[in-house]
């Protein structure tokens, strides 16, 4: 007797820029009577960096919960911003104002048309200056390569990423990232990945350019990360001294298949500190799958 059911997955790119690029997320609505397992083996099979499962929630309006091809993680930007706009998008979304529960709590989501913006916590800094040597190589960079005055931090929003300033937009192109190490010292520091990036673009209205390796998570390269985004928004701020409240992040454009993304990034700001972060872009839908998985 076959025990297997079919989902349905759909694929939606996220932090879309004229309706071009952006960063696929697999997404199932109706996922309550979904397990762990059957969450993960739909992950493996969509093969995508991230895909989120909707659910009800008691407190919330939405439960979402994100996996990777290998592991579930607390929170997913571009899968968030993907399913919030793919929701106003059909009519399920009523309200401009609206929330998501996590396994890590509660988020702010707020709508702007069909942009969503997703709440992120206060940044939170930790010095990796005794591990500098080892990220430089994990990247095939040398010390010069870095923005003076620009220390390589770890920084959270609500996931963890290591975040490392070069120069320009030709280091950035040309890392050689040895993933193996980049996942080892992910491991260490319970990273979700590194967020590489230059403030020198070649677009006047980027405030910077961006990589992702998130090795650890299974995740080789991605094209736009809204929880990276929302800490590198707050690195702008705080370290470089940016003074903004909105910052425009691109990302993807280094890939092996460029696929550039934007993402919009607005601080909130109190007595020049920052409070809490909204990170957001557009989604539009690509494709659907029929996953078949064992029940």
């Amino acid at each position: 007797m076959d025990k297997s059911k079919t989902i349905q997955v759909h694929i939606i790119n996220a932090f879309v820029e004229n309706d071009k690029g952006g960063n696929p997320a697999g997404m199932v609505l109706n996922a309550d009577k979904l397990s762990y397992k059957n969450k993960l083996e739909i992950a493996k099979k969509v093969g995508l960096s991230e895909t989120a499962f909707v659910s009800e929630s008691k407190t919330e309006d939405f439960k979402l919960d994100f996996f990777t091809p290998n592991k579930q993680i607390a929170h997913c930007g571009h899968a968030t911003v993907a399913t919030f706009s793919y929701l106003k998008q059909i009519g399920i979304l009523k309200n401009d104002c609206t929330s998501k529960e996590t396994i890590d709590g509660k988020r702010k989501i707020c709508m702007m048309g069909e942009v969503a913006f997703m709440e992120q916590l206060a940044p939170k800094y930790i010095d990796v200056s005794s591990k500098e040597h080892l990220i430089l190589k994990s990247l095939g960079l040398q010390k010069n390569d870095l923005i003076h005055n620009a220390p390589i931090k770890l920084v959270n929003t609500g996931n963890s990423f290591m975040l490392i300033p070069v120069k320009n937009e030709v280091i950035l192109k040309n890392l050689i990232p040895d993933l193996n190490l980049i996942s080892e010292i992910s491991q260490e520091f319970d990273l979700i990945g590194y967020y590489v990036f230059s403030t020198k673009t070649e677009n006047p209205k980027r405030d910077a350019t961006a990589r992702m390796f998130g090795p650890y998570y299974g995740i080789l390269e991605e094209a736009g990360t809204g929880m990276a985004a929302g800490p590198l928004a707050c690195y702008l701020f705080d370290i470089l001294k940016l003074k903004k409240e909105r910052y425009n992040i691109q990302q993807g454009k280094y890939m092996n298949i460029p696929s550039p993304s934007v993402i919009i990034v607005d601080l909130v700001i109190k007595n020049e500190k920052i409070k809490s972060v909204m990170a957001g872009g557009s989604g539009l839908v690509k494709t659907k799958l029929n996953i078949k998985i064992n029940s």
